[in-house]
């Protein structure tokens, strides 16, 4: 079968599977007869989005086959498969990465920065081979280094890089990248090889997470480089799924590789299912190589993803084991890198701005300059002890750089042209919004405004984390904010609940049919569920998993304003700098009062009544702690049978620990602490005798 009839097969079963979709009950007949198709239609979709960028089905749909698949795996667990695209949304234990030693090491690359450099490079390779070899060139990207391991089609193993000869294996994180094939395409791939790719975030993706993390009060990543390789070290693979992952693949390695030329078999690779750059190029003469690594040094900036040079590779596979390596590179390859672009202004000010968290953060205001493709007007000084590191002066001659290729930043100051008339930049000790005296956590690099009840920025900072869309989701824009907030319509968020409709009417760009929509917005807020408006409060640290796990643990606002510190802590996740946040919180009048307004005006401040039954009290008085894989139920299924039989789910094993629930690879630490204090460790299936009973 060639390529467009396979693809037209896959569609049209993409719409029998849609029709599958809509019902309410699947058979295990049913399941068993269309699991292969529904895994083959997914992967296709996949491929088609993710890899090819050509999608051939809306989100919408392709959403239903996903829900349509976990589905059938959960009510049939004999049917779930280790490389299903199911696996993609990760699991929510927590992983011990295990090290491997590399099958072929992943050796560094010799660095070159100029011309002469990659001439003299090829004079090398000339003097060594003859003339009678090629060149593939590549783009070097900036992410975190990874090695795939197929068997028979499918993906066995993923590890970091490591030191170049053992890494981590985090097969299961990499597994939730819907760029890296589970199940090749195919017949013609070795039987068993290793390819290597880099994992990026691209650009959009890099500043969305730090968007949403600015939001929720979060301190935003440096660049997307650190982003993608944390994203990959996290314990937890669902996490790492959140997180808008890619890949690009640009080696294979194997005892039995399909052709000579390193460019062709990545031609082929790409027929398997990886994603191949578009921009690998094969080329005769070391000029065409030094014409691409010019182009790319000038285009760069118009890529959606972040590269920091090119690499240089002989092609052919028999003349790259005849040339060989050095103990730490190949003599094959080079790795051109670019230098960061690198320009001189005038730091004309410093300015401060405050954030609804009371955070400070200066500002430099720099005389306009041209970097990296656009205008750079302001950087980032980050805090007191980075203007002190640099030894900043207003009216210095700073040098400017793009961190990651993004965030300008101040990386150092042309002493020469620094005048003894020049002012030393003082770090303010007050508010510049309500001149309240800042104050600084031991431990902690910012400066805070402690007025968060009257400091205008904290307060519209507030409003609008809150009507935000993954908070109350109310349709203001932030312009709205500030005109309502102008006016002394809402000067905190309960005061959005007592809007009328005639003062959204009184601002500019408001008619009567638009004011109503605000209305409707507003009231359609008064059901969203307690989680998502604890989320709202904006309390700091408590970001969207952590007001989850509270709401599940103690159901009701008033019952977390009683909480002990103690109790804090015993729920999951929650370490003593959130527990302490949440205390000091509700120890505010200010903040209760608003609680009240907010009850009074119908808002969700208790879990419903479909999450909180209670089955049993079984378990009263007793705490577990839930370590490790599961087969029959996932792990948040599991705690939630805890907490409807009565039982208590901790985050760390202590003495006071009742039992620990272990799955499958539950991590060693707690197993060595369980088995030293004497704590039962039980099954899954222990445990669900005990609950039966």
């Amino acid at each position: 079968m060639n390529t467009q009839e396979s693809d037209n097969r896959l569609l049209k079963k993409t719409n029998e599977l849609l029709a599958i979709c809509q019902l309410d009950q699947i058979d295990q007949l049913v399941a068993e007869t269309i699991i292969n198709n529904l895994r083959d239609v997914i992967r296709f979709h996949e491929h088609q989005y993710y890899v090819l960028s050509k999608p051939k089905l809306n989100d919408y749909d392709y959403d239903q086959l996903e829900k349509l698949l976990l589905r059938i795996e959960k009510d049939f667990p004999h049917l779930v498969d280790t490389n299903s695209p199911s696996q993609r949304v990760g699991n929510d234990h927590n992983q011990e990465f295990k090290q491997v030693v590399h099958q072929y090491p992943m050796l560094s690359l010799g660095n070159t920065y100029s011309e002469e450099d990659i001439i003299e490079f090829h004079e090398r390779i000339v003097k060594t081979i003859g003339e009678d070899f090629t060149y593939s060139c590549e783009l070097k990207f900036d992410g975190a280094s990874i090695s795939l391991t197929y068997l028979e089609g499918k993906l066995v193993s993923a590890v970091t890089r490591g030191d170049g000869i053992q890494g981590d294996d985090i097969t299961a994180n990499v597994k939730t990248i819907k760029s890296v094939p589970l199940l090749l395409s195919g017949k013609d791939y070795p039987v068993e090889f290793v390819i290597r790719g880099e994992i990026y975030m691209p650009t959009a993706g890099f500043q969305k997470l730090n968007d949403d993390r600015i939001e929720a009060g979060e301190i935003p990543f440096a660049n997307p480089r650190n982003s993608a390789a944390g994203s990959l070290k996290m314990q937890n693979s669902s996490l790492v799924a959140k997180r808008p992952l890619d890949c690009f693949f640009y080696g294979l390695l194997s005892s039995a590789l399909p052709t000579n030329s390193h460019f062709t078999n990545l031609q082929l690779a790409r027929n398997w299912g990886f994603r191949i750059s578009e921009h690998l190029k094969h080329y005769t003469s070391i000029q065409e190589v030094i014409d691409y690594v010019k182009y790319w040094e000038n285009e760069r900036s118009k890529l959606p993803f972040e590269i920091d040079g090119i690499v240089i590779k002989v092609d052919s596979s028999h003349l790259q084991k005849q040339l060989g390596f050095t103990a730490k590179s190949p003599r094959w390859a080079i790795s051109y890198k670019f230098k960061a672009e690198r320009v001189s202004t005038v730091l004309n000010s410093v300015s401060y701005q405050v954030g609804r968290t009371g955070a400070i953060t200066p500002v430099a205001n720099l005389e306009a300059v041209l970097l990296a493709g656009t205008t750079v007007k302001r950087a980032s000084l980050h805090n007191a002890d980075q203007i002190e590191l640099l030894d900043l002066f207003v009216g210095d001659t700073v040098y400017v750089e793009k961190g990651g290729e993004i965030i300008p930043k101040i990386v150092g100051v042309d002493l020469n042209k620094r005048s003894d008339e020049l002012q030393k930049i003082a770090y303010i000790t007050a508010c510049p919004e309500c001149a309240t005296e800042l104050v600084r956590v031991d431990g902690e690099a910012n400066h805070y405004c402690p007025n968060e009840s009257s400091c205008p920025p904290q307060i519209k900072g507030k409003i609008e984390h809150f009507i935000s869309r993954k908070a109350m989701d109310i349709g203001f824009a932030e312009a709205t904010v500030n005109l309502l907030f102008e006016k002394g319509y809402v000067t905190n968020v309960a005061d959005i609940f007592e809007l009328q409709k005639e003062q959204i009417e009184e601002l500019e760009g408001f008619r009567e049919k638009s004011a109503s929509k605000m209305i409707q917005s507003i009231e359609d807020a008064k059901s969203v569920p307690f989680a998502r408006v604890l989320y709202a409060l904006g309390i700091r640290y408590v970001g969207e998993t952590v007001a989850k796990k509270l709401s599940m643990r103690f159901h009701h606002i008033t019952k977390l304003a009683e909480a002990s510190l103690e109790e804090l802590m015993d729920t999951d996740e929650i370490g003593e700098k959130i527990a302490l946040s949440l205390i000091n919180w509700f120890s505010q009048d200010s903040n209760i009062l608003l609680i009240d307004r907010l009850m009074d005006n119908g808002i969700q401040f208790e879990i419903g009544d479909e999450v909180q039954t209670s089955l049993s009290t079984i378990l009263e008085g007793k705490t577990f702690v839930v370590s490790g894989v599961f087969s029959i139920y996932s792990r948040d299924e599991i705690k939630a049978m805890i907490d409807q039989n009565g039982g208590k789910n901790v985050g760390s094993i202590s003495k006071k620990t009742s039992f620990v629930l272990a799955g499958d690879n539950m991590g060693p630490a707690k197993l060595e602490k369980a088995q030293k204090w004497g704590i039962p460790i039980i099954s899954e299936q222990e445990f669900l005798d005990m609950i039966e009973q």
